[in-house]
């Protein structure tokens, strides 16, 4: 209406002519889809971005070992490059049900008017394409009483916002004490206000907590949206609110943890002598059992033994003589050395998607041509 007046006032009786087959419901509808497509856009760039900061964080540690972890045990040894790249395809997945979502919402309610549509001579297959949609949308009722590609937005903002949220769980774990895998720059740490020797990588803190207000931007629209009869209920007002707190959010996190990303290093020293605790070559061990035409299920229970005898002498794997493994099972060799250590552990793997040092550089290579990374 706003619109409408001011235009009447530059060019007159003719301004009046401009809601002629129009709606608010059909013309707020229109505008809202136009502004979601448009901020898919800048959320798909800035997860872009966020890959980019990862891949190129892999490719300035290649070669690094880290313990890889299921149940925050320990669990076998991985690349660091591997893992990050875990992060990246998560982020493409992100991104393509961004981008099918627009697909999805790019059809235009303009000219459904109120709900039922018009009787005057208009022509919605010639706005829409002007407007850049890919079609009208069929259904007028349908058009101006439904939220779903709003809901279809905000839930895959959502999912962008916990794997963040994972990625922050991470690296808050890495840069503590305990851990020690990781030293954020100064630039994205803070200090405490009593402890002088504290430096807290409140960024990724910020944006494991962020991600509460994403989905419960989500929750706030399901609400909204249940129960309501059609066709158009002034309770879709408030669909805008969680709709814009989603979208600035999001892009505030993913931000951030692209600048994060490119401010972090590595502590290769601590990660090395981390890695013997935990006995991260056993699955490799039974692997080898089991390239000796040993069953998997015997082999589990003769390297749980091997790494009981470890316990009992304080020792790695690598570190048991021959004479011990073959106390064991007398199929082991002196081959099966070869198999030991966390960097004969790392060069063992070579299915398709492995951590091993092929697979891993088989990965970077398509995420570099994919992201157009300059090395």
């Amino acid at each position: 209406m706003n619109i409408e007046a001011a235009l009447t006032d530059m060019v007159g009786e003719p301004a009046k002519k401009l809601h002629t087959a129009r709606s608010r419901n059909d013309q707020v509808l229109t505008d809202f889809r136009l502004w979601c497509r448009d901020a898919i856009d800048r959320i798909v760039s800035s997860i872009r971005n966020l890959q980019v900061a990862l891949v190129k964080l892999a490719l300035n540690n290649e070669g690094l070992i880290i313990p890889g972890y299921t149940h925050l045990q320990r669990a076998q040894p991985v690349l660091l490059q591997h893992l990050l790249l875990a992060y990246v395809e998560q982020l493409d997945r992100d991104a393509g049900r961004l981008l099918d979502c627009k697909a999805r919402l790019n059809f235009s309610p303009l000219g459904a008017c109120a709900l039922a549509g018009t009787g005057l001579p208009i022509d919605r297959f010639m706005t829409s394409n002007a407007l850049g949609f890919t079609a009208p949308m069929r259904n007028s009722i349908d058009a101006v009483s439904d939220r779903d590609f709003v809901l279809e937005f905000l839930s895959a903002n959502s999912i962008i916002a916990v794997h963040l949220s994972r990625i922050g769980e991470e690296w808050v774990l890495w840069a503590s004490e305990e851990f020690g895998f990781i030293t954020p720059s100064d630039s994205v740490s803070t200090g405490s206000s009593i402890m002088p020797q504290k430096k807290n990588p409140d960024p990724m803190e910020l944006v494991r907590g962020k991600s509460a207000r994403v989905i419960g931007d989500l929750l706030t629209l399901l609400t909204l949206c249940k129960g309501l009869p059609l066709a158009y209920n002034r309770d879709l007002q408030e669909d805008k609110e969680p709709t814009f707190d989603s979208v600035k959010t999001i892009i505030g996190m993913l931000e951030v943890s692209a600048e994060f990303a490119q401010n972090i290093t590595f502590n290769c020293e601590r990660i090395r002598k981390a890695l013997p605790a935990g006995y991260l070559d056993a699955t490799t061990l039974a692997d080898y059992l089991v390239k000796k035409g040993i069953p998997f299920r015997t082999s589990h229970d003769i390297v749980g033994r091997a790494v009981a005898l470890c316990v009992s002498k304080n020792c790695q794997l690598q570190d048991l003589s021959l004479e011990d493994l073959r106390k064991l099972s007398l199929v082991f060799d002196n081959d099966v050395y070869d198999f030991l250590g966390v960097e004969n552990a790392v060069k063992k793997f070579s299915s398709y998607g492995s951590t091993g040092l092929a697979c891993v550089a088989d990965q970077l290579d398509y995420w570099v041509a994919k992201l157009e990374i300059k090395k």
